[in-house]
């Protein structure tokens, strides 16, 4: 580590001797004036979007599509949304357990299938300044036994 360490510095040295600070100042400005003007642009873009649906958490991946400074400040902050049972469409499924022995009856346990469009335009309400263009696969939810 200390030899790499050593190598960059008589690097940076010999650099210093050829290439003028200044320039590498400007250098720097230039692409980040560059940057900055290409954040006006729209672009598409994959989002997990972390979704609270009455309690149980999951993951949506998301393809989103807006302004590069809006997608920018949507991803570097949290985005964790709520949204309640009642504004989802579901429908209900019944898929069979794997048996832990070999003579057990088959045992069913009912799911909550969200349907990709409500949850699609559940979470496009809330995002104001993106465009939801569509939504990945959804995990089923368990019915919690009263």
């Amino acid at each position: 580590m200390k030899k790499i360490l050593e190598t960059v510095r008589k690097f940076a040295a010999m650099l210093r001797r050829y290439i003028s600070p200044v320039f590498v100042m400007l250098l720097v400005a230039s692409f980040m004036l560059w940057y900055i003007s290409k954040l006006n642009y729209t672009y598409t873009a994959e989002f997990d979007v972390k979704v609270n649906v009455d309690g149980e958490r999951i993951n949506v991946p998301c393809v989103v599509e807006g302004l590069g400074t809006n997608l920018l400040g949507y991803f570097f902050t949290a985005r964790k949304i709520n949204i309640p049972l009642s504004e989802l469409k579901f429908d209900i499924v019944r898929e069979e357990e794997p048996a832990t022995e070999p003579d057990a009856e088959p045992s069913f346990v009912e799911l909550r299938r969200i349907r990709p469009a409500s949850l699609q335009n559940a979470i496009s309400v809330r995002f104001s300044d993106i465009k939801i263009i569509s939504v990945g696969n959804i995990p089923d939810m368990k019915i919690p036994e009263k």
